[in-house]
């Protein structure tokens, strides 16, 4: 005699493995908006993985990673991109695969389109799958330093590759002395961290990465850690399951806006007067 109970678990399991195998979907009962999306090329790998079989989505444009380093170029670049996808008339949002970037996502609207962005300081927020689960590593590791594959891509990470770099790129502007001032700089901001915590998302090719972010941690005389970050956030964020607690919704005609509190940010009416980030 079938015990239905066992049938009932070897179903579900059935089910479950199925799921694993088949595209993520957020969900939601309701139809799934299509999007457009800007993203920071440090996450291309972990969203052509996680966008198979994404439909909805009509286009994603990587900005360099680079960017960072000047928010109100970041800003300028962003708000330009939000005003070419704004005149689209085949979408109905536009997501961000950012979070404050140093304030640089600060001020951005649009006027046909909303757009979302996930609450973040950085995007290793995104990697960690929520602002709570950075805390608290942070929490635990307030000296460590975050490496993902696409920074060790960038060669913007501390090491021997990036000191290097760094080296190159200086000696093109400035002459010796400043050149060896600037880098001792950066190797003494280098010193106030203490180990190396390399995060991903279960990408192609990882262990190479892995092994890069070892062999700088080695070089710095850092400890090392490899965490297995958490795709939730990332995969809400591009399949569009959009809840107040971890996105923050730009409606057109607002500005988004930096709110000194759990929440990381803040819509606004562009026309507020006298606002501050």
């Amino acid at each position: 005699m079938i015990c239905r109970e066992d049938l009932l678990v070897d179903m579900i399991d059935e089910v479950a493995f199925a799921m694993d195998k088949t595209p993520y979907s957020s969900g939601c009962s309701n139809a799934v908006p299509r999007i457009a999306v800007i993203a920071c090329s440090v996450f291309q790998r972990e969203i052509t993985l996680h966008t198979r079989g994404a439909n909805h989505i009509a286009q994603i444009r990587y900005l360099e990673m680079g960017l960072h380093e000047q928010p109100g170029l970041l800003r300028s670049t962003l708000q330009a991109t939000l005003n070419e996808l704004d005149e689209q008339t085949d979408i109905e949002a536009v997501v961000l695969c950012y979070g404050l970037c140093g304030l640089g996502t600060v001020g951005l609207g649009s006027l046909h389109h909303k757009f979302v962005i996930p609450r973040a300081h950085d995007c290793i927020t995104v990697f960690m799958g929520s602002k709570e689960a950075y805390a608290e590593h942070q929490r635990r590791c307030a000296a460590c330093y975050y490496y993902t594959p696409g920074w060790n891509r960038g060669l913007r990470l501390p090491g021997p590759e990036a000191l290097e770099a760094l080296r190159a790129d200086l000696s093109a502007r400035f002459d010796q002395d400043d050149v060896e001032f600037l880098v001792e700089t950066t190797r003494r901001q280098w010193a106030m961290h203490d180990s190396a915590t390399f995060l991903d998302l279960d990408t192609e090719d990882v262990a190479a990465d892995v092994a890069y972010a070892r062999r700088c941690a080695d070089w710095l005389g850092w400890q090392f850690e490899h965490i297995h970050g958490d795709a939730i956030l990332l995969r809400d964020l591009l399949w569009c399951n959009w809840d107040a607690a971890r996105f923050q919704i730009i409606e057109p005609g607002a500005i988004l806006r930096h709110a000194p509190d759990e929440f990381i940010m803040r819509s606004e009416p562009a026309s507020a007067k006298g606002s501050k980030a």
